[in-house]
């Protein structure tokens, strides 16, 4: 990571820490969610799969977030659709803090999906056109890391606020702090560029057009493989981490500081994950790396939790299970930013990233269906694994983009 930091310049920098901070704060209000979900639980008097249906609206409405924020990336510039995302998911996440009943919950759950979504897909394409090709995959999976640090910081307020006020009360605090992202507004504004556009894109299409150019001829492989890698990595992801707090305390009886020792060594091996992922796919090829990490993934989800561990040996099997975790998420801004030229790319990044969220919308409400009938365990672990085979099998139909030029010369080539 350090090489290619200490080789770009002040604008490539600069979008990184903005990406990486938006990302991040991403991280903290999405993990708070799943930090909260007993005390939800209890609040409010409702089911394991009434909770994970919370989980779900906000993918889902982060799959609409995301396709439509990237076509508004496309259409009036990257900078400006990132402020009003973080903006967004922000405000919803602090207003979900005052929530009286199940159903405002839902409410705000979908709106702060839709920030969430179109976030993600607007900082993603920023990063893309600004750094140079070299270093896009080391730079984008530093970007990914990023997750880690929100989950983290999640993971430790989660631990004090819980521990220091009854649980009733401590959610709401928990999701107060989601304010702190409308923060990182005002770096953003000062502190960024539009990346420079050619003669082609310089003339923009109407929104909806945007919207349905990834369905084109010559792009609508690339939208419906990467469409696929989408649910996969998106429906693993989700099956593992929304319950996972729960499982831990519920199914293997540790205390909300012990299941947050266990979770912090889950978060910080996802950081390393990312880091070496982006290295990998920049030295191997984004296929063999997604494809290295998909099959470790399943692997090690059904090794921790299928296999009679004892608490120890899940400790030390946590680390794995980050890791490999983390190196899907993060090939995927690089390799789908690569798949798109730049008249459409903010919106086929946004729609394959985010289009597996409506799909796998459905893991966590599944998880918890199952786990009422056959435990968190193997309801877990099931939708888990099939959620990263299908990443496999996505990836082997994918084109290998490694290095590929962008129409628009980087503006960081000139900063």
């Amino acid at each position: 990571m350090a090489n290619w930091y200490t080789e770009s310049s002040p604008l490539e920098r600069r979008t990184f820490w903005a990406s990486f901070g938006g990302w991040g704060l991403d991280a903290l209000d999405v993990q708070m969610f799943s930090l909260a979900i007993p005390a939800l639980i209890a609040a409010f008097g409702i089911t394991k799969a009434e909770a994970g249906l919370l989980g779900s609206i906000t993918l889902f409405f982060g799959a609409i977030g995301g396709w439509v924020g990237g076509a508004l990336g496309d259409r009036f510039g990257r900078v400006k659709a990132l402020q009003i995302t973080i903006a967004a998911f922000a405000l919803a996440t602090f207003a979900s803090a005052f929530a009286m009943s199940y159903s405002q919950l839902v409410v705000l759950k979908a709106l702060q999906g839709l920030g969430f979504g179109a976030e993600w897909a607007c900082g993603a394409v920023l990063m893309a056109e600004i750094i140079r090709p070299e270093h896009r995959g080391r730079a984008l999976g530093a970007v990914q890391s990023a997750w880690a640090v929100g989950w983290g910081t999640a993971v430790l307020l989660s631990a004090v606020v819980f521990s220091c006020l009854p649980a009733e009360i401590g959610w709401r605090v928990l999701f107060a702090l989601g304010l702190l992202p409308a923060l990182l507004i005002l770096f953003i504004r000062r502190g960024l560029k539009e990346p420079v556009r050619n003669a082609k894109t310089e003339a923009q299409p109407p929104l909806l057009a945007t919207l349905s150019g990834i369905f084109r001829p010559d792009v609508l492989r690339s939208t419906l493989i990467g469409g696929l890698f989408g649910i996969g990595a998106h429906g693993g992801y989700a099956a593992l981490t929304t319950f996972l707090p729960t499982f831990l305390r519920e199914e293997r009886h540790l205390s909300v500081l012990g299941s947050s020792f266990y979770l912090a060594v889950i978060i910080v091996a996802f950081f390393c994950g990312c880091v070496v992922s982006g290295v990998f796919s920049d030295r191997f090829g984004r296929r063999a790396n997604v494809a290295l990490f998909a099959s470790a993934c399943i692997a090690t989800v059904l090794a921790y939790i299928f296999a009679p561990l004892s608490n120890a040996q899940m400790l030390v099997l946590g680390f794995p299970l980050g890791f490999f975790s983390a190196g899907i998420p993060a090939s995927m801004a690089a390799l789908f930013s690569e798949l798109y030229p730049a008249g459409v790319r903010g919106t086929g990044v946004g729609f394959c990233y985010n289009f597996g969220r409506i799909v796998s919308a459905a893991f966590p409400f599944l998880v918890g269906f199952l786990g009422d009938r056959i435990g968190l365990g193997p309801a877990i672990g099931i939708d888990a694994a099939f959620g990263y085979s299908l990443v496999l099998l996505a990836v082997l139909v994918l084109p290998e983009t490694r290095g590929k030029m962008f129409e628009t010369r980087p503006a960081a080539a000139r900063a």
